[in-house]
């Protein structure tokens, strides 16, 4: 991060994309706020969810609001967006880009309606149309539609909300939980730096919901975080194991990697 805020000080820029975790880890250097933001007219905002306190922040900061769409390299890099032109940062992915086709299906492959939670399949020309050397006739629907693996909501409006990856979803006494959730609600808590949320398996409710945080310091504790869980989020959704750790695991572009989570698990309780 400090490499890379002194690379933006050699000269202006106009556009900006990244992730939510690099907005974030921007913000939170000290270095940052001091950078010439005058010349930013567009800070785009994918690869995973964007939290409302990151894009507050980022406008605070720099002046320019964070703008979120959603892509795949299965579909050309981009799919959805919000206008450019807005001021207001939203919470959804936006609009389906022109001549590109979405809608969402539930586990039968039926449509769900408006509002409701579905697996986003796209068609378009530029949707793939297939995978080479191998057998792609799963990765699409019966009419066509590439699907992304993605859960999403649509409005009334056409604008789409993701809640999270199909494969993270966690089933919680039969309750559909989404890690992306609970993780923006519980980077409001107080010494939380990050946090990451994965399910792991639980005899009683199926799974259970396991939280790993970055702390600010020793101010941090389990008791702490558990008490702001219950405040601000429904019963099943509250964390069950919490595990502190120094950094979460993430890609070269600040993704979290949540299946090293799984696996870090998984060797740390090879009974669960």
């Amino acid at each position: 991060i400090p490499g890379f805020i002194k690379t933006l000080s050699k000269q202006p820029f106009h556009i900006f994309p990244a992730v939510n975790t690099l907005f974030k880890g921007l913000l939170d250097n000290p270095n940052f706020k001091n950078l010439d933001f005058s010349t930013l007219h567009l800070s785009q905002a994918g690869g995973m969810a964007a939290t409302p306190q990151t894009a507050a922040r980022w406008l605070e900061v720099t002046g320019c609001p964070m703008i979120e769409g959603w892509g795949m390299t299965e579909g050309v890099a981009v799919g959805t967006n919000n206008l450019v032109t807005d001021r207001n940062f939203n919470g959804t992915i936006g609009l389906p880009l022109p001549s590109v086709d979405v809608i969402m299906i539930d586990d039968d492959g039926n449509r769900v309606g408006l509002n409701q939670a579905g697996e986003m399949c796209v068609k378009g020309p530029n949707t793939t149309s297939g995978y080479l050397n191998r057998d792609s006739s799963d990765d699409f629907t019966n009419d066509g539609y590439f699907r992304t693996g993605d859960i999403v909501s649509m409005d009334e409006k056409g604008y789409i909300t993701l809640l999270d990856r199909k494969k993270d979803m966690i089933l919680v006494s039969g309750f559909n939980v989404y890690p992306n959730e609970i993780e923006s609600v519980m980077l409001e808590c107080d010494g939380i730096i990050d946090c990451a949320v994965i399910g792991i398996p639980d005899e009683h409710q199926g799974e259970a919901v396991k939280i790993y945080i970055v702390p600010e310091d020793n101010n941090v504790t389990k008791s702490v975080i558990k008490e702001f869980a219950l405040d601000n989020l429904t019963g099943y959704k509250c964390p069950r194991h919490i595990e502190f750790v120094s950094e979460l695991p993430k890609s070269n572009v600040g993704k979290v990697l949540r299946q090293k989570l799984r696996e870090r698990h998984d060797a740390d309780h090879p009974q669960s």
